[in-house]
C-alpha cells in the first residue's frame, strides 16, 4: 500500500502511541519529512494496523501466574505442570525427560546451581509463567514459539517448560529460576510483561501464526480477567460461570480514550489519502473503532 508523506507521518506519531507504550508522549509538531526510517516504521504500524483492525488477528496471553519462595514450592510446581512426571518437561538446554527422576533431578539442578535454594525462603526464587494461545492455534507451534520466546528472553536464567494441549487453550508453562547465571536477578515489570507478549508475538509469527501483542486500552477493551485460580476452578467445575467483570475507574476512561484520539487520527489520515488502500483501511478502522467495547460502554452511557 502507497501512502503520502502525510500519511505515513501521522501512522508513525500516532502508530508508536497506540502499540508501543513507551512512547507515551506525542508532541504536535510538524509532520516528519518522509525519509527511509519513517517509511520503515511506518510499514511496520501500518501492518499492526491491519492484524489488529482488519484480520484481527489473535491476540497472545503472556501472564506471570506465580513463583516459589523455596525449593519445595518450585520442586511442587514441576509435578504439578508436568502431571507428577507424565508430560515431557524441557530445560534451558533443550533436554526433554519425563518421570519423577526426571523431576527429582531437575531440582536438585536448580537447588545448587548458584545461590542455595533451601527448604525454606523468604525471597522470590522462581517465577511461573503461562504462554498461551486461543483455541484452534496448533499446540506445537505453540511450543516452538515458545521455545524460541525462552531462548530469547532468558537466556542467562534456568528454566524449564511445559506444554498443555489438553485443556481448551493451547499453552505452555514455563518456570524460570529468579537468578541469573551471572547472579542478576529477575523482577518483571509491566513494560517487561509488553515485551515479553511482543517477543511471544513475533516468534509465533516466524512460525507461520497469526498474532498480535496489542495492548487492551489500543483495543478498547473493557475486561476485567480472572485471577488464574478462579480460571482453573471453573475449568474443574469447582466454581460456578459468571460473566466476565468489566474494568472502571478514571485511568481506565483515560487510557481508553487516548487510544480511541490516537486512532481517530490515524483514520482520519488514512481516509483524506489518495491511495485506494489507505481508504478502504480506514474504513475498516473505523468499524473495529465503533465495535470497541470501550466505544459501546460510552455510547450506551450518554
Amino acid at each position: 500500500m502507497s501512502s503520502g508523506p502525510t500519511v505515513d507521518g501521522v501512522l508513525v506519531q500516532w502508530g508508536e502511541r497506540l502499540f508501543y507504550p513507551s512512547n507515551r508522549i506525542v508532541k504536535p509538531a510538524p509532520t516528519p519529512r518522509l525519509n527511509t526510517l519513517t517509511r520503515r516504521k511506518a510499514a511496520v504500524i501500518r501492518r499492526r494496523i491491519e492484524a489488529t483492525a482488519t484480520w484481527r488477528a489473535p491476540q497472545v496471553m503472556v501472564k506471570v501466574t506465580g513463583g516459589g519462595r523455596d525449593m519445595k514450592a518450585i520442586a511442587a510446581h514441576f509435578r504439578y505442570i508436568s502431571k507428577n512426571g507424565r508430560l515431557a518437561i524441557e530445560d534451558d538446554r533443550g533436554v526433554v525427560r519425563d518421570g519423577k527422576e526426571a523431576l527429582h533431578d531437575l531440582a536438585e539442578q536448580w537447588r545448587y546451581g548458584g545461590s542455595l535454594i533451601g527448604d525454606v525462603g523468604h525471597r522470590r526464587e522462581a517465577f511461573n509463567i503461562m504462554l498461551s494461545m486461543p483455541h484452534g492455534t496448533d499446540p506445537r507451534l505453540v511450543q516452538k514459539a515458545a521455545r524460541e520466546f525462552a531462548q530469547a528472553e532468558m537466556s542467562e536464567h534456568r528454566y524449564v517448560m511445559v506444554l498443555h494441549e489438553h485443556q481448551a487453550n493451547p499453552h505452555v508453562n514455563l518456570s524460570v529460576r529468579a537468578e541469573s547465571r551471572t547472579g542478576e536477578r529477575l523482577n518483571p515489570r509491566k513494560t517487561d510483561l509488553h515485551r515479553w507478549r511482543e517477543t511471544f508475538a513475533e516468534k509465533l509469527r516466524g512460525c507461520g501464526v497469526e498474532a498480535e501483542a496489542t495492548r487492551q486500552a489500543t483495543r478498547g477493551g473493557n475486561r476485567n480477567f480472572d485471577p488464574l485460580w478462579r480460571v482453573k476452578a471453573r475449568q474443574d467445575g469447582r466454581l460456578r460461570q459468571t460473566g466476565a467483570a468489566t474494568k472502571a475507574g478514571q485511568r481506565y476512561w483515560d487510557s481508553r480514550a487516548d487510544a480511541m484520539r490516537g486512532w481517530a487520527h490515524i483514520m482520519k489520515a488514512l481516509a483524506a489519502s489518495e491511495s485506494p488502500e489507505a481508504r478502504k483501511l480506514a474504513e475498516h478502522v473505523s468499524r473495529f473503532v465503533r465495535g470497541a467495547p470501550f466505544v459501546r460502554e460510552a455510547v450506551r452511557q450518554r
